[in-house]
């Protein structure tokens, strides 16, 4: 999957919390969303200590938008290593919860179809 189809199937399935996600679409959809950030993060000042304005709010809205489709690409890449998309209650746990997780989310996907379903397209 490329980097276009990869933002286009996470905002298609920005809620669903079902199936099964590629290795190489969780990680396009995590480097589309960190460089959106950065852009967001320069115009709107979300991050840096300014008045709270129209644009602050905006970006604070955007973000929470795009980090229910990343929780739910998580989930989702979780599934296609055979593991529960609640795993990502690590990520309460500081330092270590998020390199667990890394871990996870990097290893090769089940092969053939699992308890989440079949092997995505």
């Amino acid at each position: 999957m490329g980097f276009g189809e990869a933002i286009s199937s996470g905002f298609n399935n920005m809620s669903n919390f079902n199936g099964r996600s590629s290795r190489s679409a969780f990680w396009w959809w995590m480097l589309f969303i960190w460089v959106l950030q950065v852009v967001i993060s320069l115009f709107t000042g979300v991050g840096r200590s300014s008045e709270f304005g129209l644009f602050y709010w905006i970006g604070v809205i955007i973000g929470l938008i795009l980090w229910l489709a990343t929780l739910a690409v998580g989930c989702r890449r979780l599934h296609d290593t055979g593991k529960s998309g609640w795993l990502q209650l690590l990520l309460l746990i500081p330092c270590i919860g998020a390199i667990i997780l890394i871990v996870f989310w990097v290893q090769p996907s089940t092969p053939g179809d699992n308890a989440y379903g079949p092997v995505p397209a």
